[in-house]
């Protein structure tokens, strides 16, 4: 059975070590090397490696952390999926995450099996969060045989697609010269359709329908 190779990139070494351990008894993966920062993974590439298909990365490091990382490999080695594990659950920091190129975002306290099925899921469709970070019913998605029968009409999609900028929603209705409450009526019309409850899962749905490439 060809297994699939693994990075972890992780500044505690205690954590680094036993996450080692858990995604080594993983029947289908294999631990390529641990490194301990940003700056280590871009060396690491810089030279003749062996190139793994899976980088889950820590957010919070030093030198060069988790997002500049990620914004890295996006540029320079898109084909690799990186899988976010770090403390951070403030949606800022997701959001950021997922614009530097992230496939997918977990906290640090989810069951081994969770990690096994997110480490599976983006190896094979390119996406995963789960539902305590991404907060949507992407499952109901998922189901649908035709994505596109959610119908968003233009105004929404604009909307929609500066919701997936870092600008504020105070910027995304002076953007529309629309007034806050309207913007907020679009904000909670699209929670309604696309079954999300926060900024991320409609951002989520953006990347998964492919109406932004982030």
């Amino acid at each position: 059975m060809h297994k699939i190779d693994i990075i972890i990139v992780d500044d505690h070494l205690l954590f680094s070590q036993a996450l080692k351990g858990l995604v080594s008894n993983f029947k289908e993966f294999n631990v390529l090397t641990i490194l301990n920062n940003g700056k280590e993974i871009i060396d690491y590439f810089s030279e003749e490696n062996k190139q793994p298909q899976v980088v889950l990365m820590d957010i919070q490091m030093p030198i060069v952390n988790g997002i500049e990382a990620t914004q890295w490999l996006k540029e320079n080695k898109p084909e690799i999926k990186v899988l976010a594990l770090s403390m951070e659950a403030e949606e800022e920091t997701i959001l950021k995450m997922l614009r530097a190129g992230a496939k997918g975002y977990l906290l640090k306290d989810i069951h081994p099996s969770i990690l096994q099925h997110a480490l599976k899921e983006v190896h094979l469709s390119g996406f995963y969060y789960t539902e305590n970070v991404a907060n949507t019913l992407l499952s109901s998605i998922d189901k649908k045989e035709n994505p596109t029968a959610i119908k968003l009409k233009e105004r929404e999609l604009e909307f929609l697609k500066l919701v997936c900028s870092e600008m504020t929603y105070k910027q995304i209705a002076e953007r529309m010269f629309l007034s806050p409450k309207t913007i907020e009526n679009y904000r909670e019309a699209l929670f309604e359709k696309l079954e999300a409850k926060t900024r991320i899962g409609l951002v989520l749905y953006a990347i998964k329908e492919k109406i932004v490439i982030l």
